[in-house]
C-alpha cells in the first residue's frame, strides 16, 4: 500500500515540475470530484450500516459463511451480480464482511461479479450493444468471475 502512495506522490512531483499550471488545475478538479462524491459515499455506507445491523450474522453466516465454500460463492456472486454499488462501497463492505467470518472465494466472487456482471444494467447494455452480445458478455463475466474466485479460495487456502 505504501507503495501505491509513493508511485503517486512521484508522478504528482513529475507532473508538477513538468507543468504546474496543469497539475495544480488537475488537483484542484479532484478536490471539487470528491468534495461532490462525499455525501453519496456517506449515504451508501450509513445503507450498508443499516443493512448490516438489521441482517443478523447468523443469516450472513448461514449464506455466506464458511460451511460450504460452493454455496457461499455461488450465493455471493448472484448477489454481486444484481447489486448495482460503486466500488468505493463494495470494497469497504468486503471488509466488514471478511471481518465477520466470510471466505475471501465468497467475497472475490461478490466484488468481482458486481463489476463485471450487470443484470440490472442489461436493459441498457441491451439497447447499446444488442441482446446477443449483451447477454454473451455477462455471461463470459460471470465465467471470469469464478474463475477469479476459484483461483482467490486455492490462493487462501480455502479450497
Amino acid at each position: 500500500m505504501v507503495a501505491i502512495y509513493l508511485i503517486s506522490l512521484i508522478g504528482l512531483a513529475i507532473s508538477f515540475f513538468k507543468d504546474r499550471q496543469k497539475t495544480v488545475k488537475a488537483l484542484t478538479l479532484a478536490q471539487k470530484k470528491f468534495i461532490n462524491m462525499l455525501p453519496h459515499f456517506f449515504l451508501m455506507i450509513c445503507l450498508i450500516s443499516v443493512s448490516l445491523f438489521f441482517i443478523p450474522d447468523t443469516l450472513i453466516m448461514e449464506y455466506l459463511g464458511p460451511k460450504n465454500q460452493w454455496h457461499s460463492m455461488i450465493v455471493a456472486s448472484l448477489l454481486g451480480s444484481i447489486v448495482v454499488m460503486p466500488g468505493f462501497i463494495a470494497f469497504p463492505l468486503a471488509e466488514i464482511l471478511v471481518s465477520k467470518g466470510i471466505s475471501y472465494m465468497a467475497i472475490a466472487a461478490f466484488t468481482t461479479t458486481l463489476m463485471l456482471v450487470g443484470v440490472l444494467s442489461y436493459p441498457i447494455e441491451k439497447k447499446f450493444l444488442g441482446a446477443k452480445m449483451a447477454i454473451i458478455r455477462n455471461l463470459v463475466s460471470y465465467v471470469v468471475a469464478i474463475l477469479v474466485s476459484l483461483v482467490i479460495g486455492a490462493l487462501y487456502g480455502e479450497i
